[in-house]
């Protein structure tokens, strides 16, 4: 018996596909979803809603590790020259998952308006025995057509569907974080103080790199451009499509 097995980040793009495939292709699909520990709180009550409106529990896939539990682990915090965080966190649950389930369909939230390169690290592998489909591009779906669909069933989406302490996301992100979870916020802080690393490169402003320096400035009411206006997935071009789906 085939497996059908659904990517869910919880994403504008993977929810929007999701729903839709309950409708137009009813079967017994598996919804798997792959947490990092490191999600805000909108996150999880997101994926709860999701349960309520498909009807069923999502499935939960790790590597038995969390985003902190790594970052102690490797005394290293991820950057965007080492990604491990979602190969390790997401990437490699998924691909095991598949493996254990064949034969599988693996259907993935792509759209038919992106481009073809932007399949990089969303496609996890060419796997025998798994087929794997893109909806929302067999449909014809563009962002437009998401947020419709979106808008019709009642859905909002959080607009953060990523690690809390993503070291691609924005200025202004970083101060909504301080502002709003000031705990999650500190324990970054501790991270990168007990690793001696930064989540933040040097080169990206002229704000200082540390989370410490940056949270004394935040402090004195230097508030970034941009702070607190999240843009739900737009303004962070280089964010991980794998987090944002």
């Amino acid at each position: 018996m085939t497996t059908h097995i659904v990517a869910l980040s919880g994403g504008k793009d993977s929810t929007a596909m999701a729903l839709r495939l309950a409708e137009v292709e009813p079967r017994d699909y598996t919804y798997a979803i792959t947490p990092t520990g490191d999600e805000l709180p909108e996150m999880f009550a997101h994926w709860k809603l999701l349960e309520d409106l498909l009807g069923q529990s999502l499935t939960v896939l790790t590597s038995g590790h969390s985003l902190s539990g790594l970052i102690k682990k490797q005394n290293a915090l991820p950057n965007w020259r080492m990604r491990w965080c979602t190969r390790v966190l997401k990437i490699e649950p998924f691909n095991a998952h598949l493996m254990e389930s064949r034969p599988a369909v693996s259907y993935v939230g792509l759209r038919a308006d992106e481009p073809e390169d932007v399949r990089r690290g969303t496609v996890f592998g060419n796997v025998d025995g798994i087929t794997q489909r893109f909806p929302l591009r067999e449909w014809g779906w563009t962002i437009n057509d998401v947020w419709e669909y979106l808008d019709t069933k009642g859905v909002t989406i959080p607009a953060r569907t990523d690690c809390a302490r993503c070291f691609f996301q924005t200025l202004g992100e970083w101060w909504w974080l301080w502002k709003n979870n000031p705990e999650t916020y500190q324990d970054a802080e501790s991270e990168e103080e007990s690793t001696g690393h930064t989540f933040r490169s040097p080169q990206r402003d002229t704000w200082p790199t540390s989370l410490a320096d940056l949270r004394r400035e935040f402090e004195k009411d230097h508030i970034p451009k941009g702070a607190g206006q999240l843009d739900l997935m737009g303004g962070r071009p280089n964010m991980c499509r794998v987090c944002s789906l």
